[in-house]
């Protein structure tokens, strides 16, 4: 037996149980995990209420990503034993493959063995959030250096680990938030650049600070009416890249400035780089190396113990989180 977070119907974060449930033997190439931490992701807030991109069939668990050590494998699966300390690349399926729980089973080819000085709560907080960067910036945008970009929700784990990898680079991060109250938090963290969305003009001061050169990259997790003065601030041939909707708002199509600058709008999901080998080991290559130089960290919000999940996925709709929320078992 093992505790399980699951839901019996969507809604708010009350809607999360913790149940004790029976944990078969992993199957053939799959490998069990007592899990030591997990990470919150806002993909699991919008499962649980019933508007995430998968539809979750009741009951259901949930969970991206998480790190712990190996209880068992199953036939066939090499390179891993019991007792390796692993984190977990986020699964295609979070209804098939949930990372809530004290003892969860991944495919062998989700697992990821990683350096021992890392500690639990970094390694559950670590994949999401810089895949899905790295995926953004490096692997479809080719950012480089010397090149301006702009990340909103840049204090959510994405924007912060977006921030780390444009400086791995050499590239000029611009970091977009709602309030100046996380202004000095996200220069601390690596911004060169930090623009209040609702205290500033957002297309005046990225034209102030970009200059002649633009904005070439963008890296949006909210949409709506952002889309405006974003595109407004980029060059020929800039690319935004769509891969939240945080805004309840309706986004516009900014039709004068995709035609007049021949922009590209690119929605994306990490799936892309994790369905594809060679490009989740480039992804892999370059992320161990940036922990090994010290040049990435993930940043820790805010730990809870498993028996607060109710209360973590609260912190998680409060918005006042600065990087990722981890919940330790």
């Amino acid at each position: 037996m093992a505790r399980i977070v699951r839901f019996h119907e969507f809604g708010g974060p009350d809607v999360l149980r913790i149940e004790d449930m029976d944990i078969p033997s992993p199957g053939p190439g799959q490998v069990q995990i007592r899990v030591k931490a997990f990470g919150i992701n806002r993909a699991e807030a919008l499962l649980r209420s019933g508007t995430y991109i998968e539809t979750a069939p009741l009951p259901s668990g949930l969970g991206l990503e998480a790190a712990g050590i190996i209880e068992a494998v199953g036939e066939g699966v090499d390179g891993f034993a019991p007792g390796d300390a692993v984190s977990i690349i986020p699964p295609i399926s979070m209804v098939r493959s949930p990372a809530y729980g004290e003892l969860v089973t991944f495919p062998a080819g989700s697992i990821v063995r990683h350096p021992p000085t890392i500690p639990w709560e970094e390694a559950a907080a670590l994949w999401m959030a810089y895949l899905t960067a790295y995926g953004a910036l490096i692997d479809i945008a080719r950012l480089s250096r010397g090149e301006f970009v702009a990340i909103t929700a840049a204090s959510s784990s994405v924007g912060l680990a977006a921030i780390q990898i444009a400086n791995v680079i050499g590239a000029i991060p611009i970091a977009i938030t709602r309030t100046s109250s996380k202004r000095r938090a996200l220069q601390e963290a690596g911004a060169a650049h930090v623009i209040a969305s609702q205290e500033e003009d957002l297309e005046t001061r990225l034209k102030e600070i970009a200059g002649e050169a633009g904005v070439r990259v963008v890296l949006d997790a909210v949409a709506g009416p952002i889309f405006d003065p974003l595109t407004a601030a980029m060059p020929l041939g800039g690319m935004l890249i769509e891969y939240g909707g945080l805004s309840s708002q309706p986004t516009p199509f900014p039709l004068p400035a995709v035609l007049g600058k021949c922009l590209l709008l690119r929605g994306y999901l990490v799936h892309e780089i994790i369905r594809d080998p060679a490009r989740l080991q480039a992804a892999k290559v370059f992320i161990f190396d940036g922990l090994a130089s010290g040049m990435l960290k993930p940043v820790i919000s805010r730990t809870f113990p498993f028996e607060q999940i109710v209360e973590a996925h609260w912190f998680l709709e409060s918005n006042e989180q600065f990087g990722k929320i981890v919940v330790t078992v």
